[in-house]
């Protein structure tokens, strides 16, 4: 279960940040979608950098597959998300266009550190392989900057998810992980301009979702910083099985305040 990173913004310290919200109480029903799935089988990952293009046009995603994707209300069709850095869009990857470049960024000393993803791009493949051919609970992208290629994003059901092991998950809670590929894309607020455009995004077109969770790893603290800055709260520490993570929440109902 890797970590979420992010650009450096300043934040919060976690560790000061307080005790878990006391509204974060345990749901014990299980979503439809879960009782569901329990037949079946199902699996996740975050860091920043963008000093590459993609063989084909990463904006042109594929047809969304009715079959697939509906656990996350097809993220393909998701519309672009105009910034104060330009339109980015997130585009669903695909292996034969998209894994050199996310191998790339996998290799990035710093991205390595947290994602452990470092090594040929079979490594970077297998990671990505589950989700690709999963049940559609976790929706890995590209992030598109005006038309370049420039992070990696993982869309995820938390409560579908491990993580929901460790929180007290609710029904719909969607994750985020990231990572921004290029040096030169880190450590001057993109990250939280990201952050907080796809969380508008994940509350825009799934309604059913009333809260976006991270969990990146407590000892990145520009990640953590982002996410306060993206509206984000800092919600508790969790011991996960790889890292003790910083449990970061964005509720739809503070929407407007944060």
């Amino acid at each position: 279960m890797p970590p979420t990173d992010a650009s450096t913004d300043a934040g919060t310290d976690p560790a000061t940040a307080g005790t878990p919200d006391c509204d974060d109480t345990l749901d014990l029903r299980l979503p439809d979608e879960l009782v569901a799935l329990i037949a079946d089988s199902g699996g996740h990952a975050a860091h920043l950098s963008s000093d590459a293009t993609v063989g084909s046009d990463p904006t042109t995603a594929p047809e969304p597959d009715p079959a697939r994707g509906d656990l996350l209300d097809h993220v393909a069709t998701w519309s672009p998300a105009t910034t104060e850095a330009g339109v980015f869009q997130l585009v669903p990857v695909r292996i034969e266009r998209d894994l050199a470049l996310i191998s790339r960024w996998m290799n990035d000393p710093a991205v390595a550190a947290f994602w452990e993803l470092a090594g040929p791009p079979s490594v970077t493949e297998t990671h990505l392989r589950p989700q690709l051919d999963g049940d559609g609970r976790s929706v890995p992208c590209l992030g598109v900057l005006d038309g370049a290629p420039m992070s990696y994003w993982e869309i995820y059901r938390a409560d579908l998810d491990p993580l929901a092991r460790h929180y007290p998950a609710r029904p719909h809670d969607t994750g985020i992980h990231l990572l921004v590929g290029g040096v030169a894309d880190r450590g001057r607020g993109l990250g939280t301009t990201l952050l907080r455009a796809v969380a508008d995004l994940v509350l825009d077109h799934r309604p059913s979702c009333a809260r976006v969770v991270a969990e990146p790893d407590l000892r990145n603290t520009p990640s953590v910083s982002a996410f306060l800055s993206a509206g984000f709260r800092f919600a508790a520490e969790v011991d996960l099985p790889d890292k003790r993570a910083a449990l970061m929440v964005r509720d739809r109902a503070l929407r407007a305040v944060l």
